[in-house]
């Protein structure tokens, strides 16, 4: 193996757009998913926006006895694992079963799931709680489900750290490939959009109160006032290169190739965001510098103080204005461990079209001046090698650099 790893097949479910196709077309030409709640009435609540996955019918894509058993995030998870292993062209008989894992990120397991075997429980009695309560709301329940219904008894695990989690999953998933594994797929789907999970979610301080939808998430803006949260995400396959070549993966969309994470000091310390660290980290790893970087795929938490300092952060590593800095979230929301995965598959995409998508809503930055944001419509870039960022709630940081590959040499 020559330890480069590459991705080799990828789709996604997102607010605006179920599937790749659809998610890109929409990403491109800077079309929103974010809306009312509808899938509860959030009139008592103080955040009634929201990114919901559109036009999702598990009962077309999964067995039905799955139904049963699983939470909406999982039967999101399940059916885009397998858009992306089928856009590999791989499959349980092509690899050995302990040549392909699974590992995942999660921030909330299965939320909708267990707020309904509560009120069974306390409504009804405990005879009435499902069975499949043990597992469906766990953080890991997506790598497994993904690992059993695809045959995959490779090395599997899950990472825990909100939005930070799906970079660290693609790290992590990268380190088992170097150590051996062939193939593991991996990335993030989350969606915590019931009463429930909004409730938890209310504390952080984080989520906007804001009524009109185009006005709602606005990062970097001077009326930045939280993020709207979203369901959704990306799974995407990752192959040791060589061992993707041997097997004639009929496409790669680039290489994975510099990832870091770093924890912030504690709050109203005085000290400096490990942000910036985390990107310098990334690109040691990646073999690049700051000038080969075409551009950055931010965080963008729609919250003032936290987009000031990763904007900082941005600045210091590539000079003021230094590189185009992007936000496609700004359609979705904030999708927790899903977020930086569908982040990593919109950088791809971009690098394979030669396109930035836009940032939608920002329209008077407040760190105007330190960064080249692509606002209101998408941008002709030819990106070699793109910086994607994510910080989870409580002081994670994880960074991972994309780079193209070429086949012909």
């Amino acid at each position: 193996m020559t330890g480069a790893v590459v991705i080799t097949g990828l789709s996604a479910a997102a607010p605006n757009g179920l599937g790749t196709d659809e998610y890109w077309s929409a990403t491109r030409t800077g079309t929103s998913g974010i809306g009312l709640i509808t899938r509860f009435d959030p009139a008592g609540y103080p955040v009634r926006l929201a990114g919901e996955v559109p036009g999702f019918d598990p009962a077309e894509h999964l067995p039905s006895r799955l139904l049963p058993q699983t939470d909406h995030m999982t039967r999101l998870a399940l059916v885009t694992a397998a858009w992306a292993l089928r856009d590999s062209a791989v499959t349980a008989e092509s690899l050995g079963e302990f040549d392909m894992g699974v590992v995942t990120a999660s921030a909330s397991g299965g939320f909708e799931f267990g707020q309904r075997e509560l009120e069974r429980l306390w409504g009804s009695g405990p005879e009435h709680v499902s069975a499949y309560q043990s597992f469906a709301w766990f953080y890991a329940v997506n790598t497994g489900q993904i690992s059993i219904r695809h045959g995959m008894r490779g090395p599997s695990g899950v990472l825990v750290a909100e939005q930070a989690g799906g970079l660290d999953a693609l790290g992590h998933a990268r380190r088992r490939i170097r150590r051996g594994t062939r193939l593991i797929v991996s990335g993030g789907v989350d969606s915590c959009l019931c009463p429930w999970g909004l409730v938890a979610q209310l504390p952080s301080g984080r989520l906007s109160t804001a009524e009109d939808p185009a006005r709602a998430y606005l990062p970097f803006d001077a009326a930045a006032a939280g993020h709207v949260p979203g369901e959704g995400g990306a799974i995407l396959v990752l192959e040791d290169a060589e061992s993707a070549a041997a097997r004639g993966a009929p496409r790669v969309y680039g290489e994975l190739a510099g990832y870091a994470a770093t924890f912030d000091p504690p709050p109203r310390s005085g000290r400096e965001s490990a942000l910036r660290r985390a990107i310098l980290l990334a690109l040691e790893d990646a073999g690049l510098g700051p000038a080969e970087i075409d551009a950055v795929f931010a965080d963008a938490a729609g919250v003032p103080e936290l987009d000031r300092s990763e904007a900082a952060a941005i600045s210091s590593v590539f000079g003021a204005g230094g590189v185009p800095v992007t936000a496609p979230k700004t359609m979705t929301g904030r999708l927790y461990s899903g977020g930086a995965p569908l982040d990593v598959a919109a950088a791809l995409l971009s690098m394979r079209d030669g396109v930035l998508p836009p940032t939608i809503g920002t329209e008077r930055p407040a760190v105007a001046g330190q960064l080249d944001l692509v606002l209101g419509a998408a941008r002709a870039a030819k990106l070699r090698s793109v910086l994607v960022l994510a910080r989870g709630y409580g002081g994670f940081n994880s960074a991972v650099v994309l780079r193209t590959v070429d086949r012909t040499g």
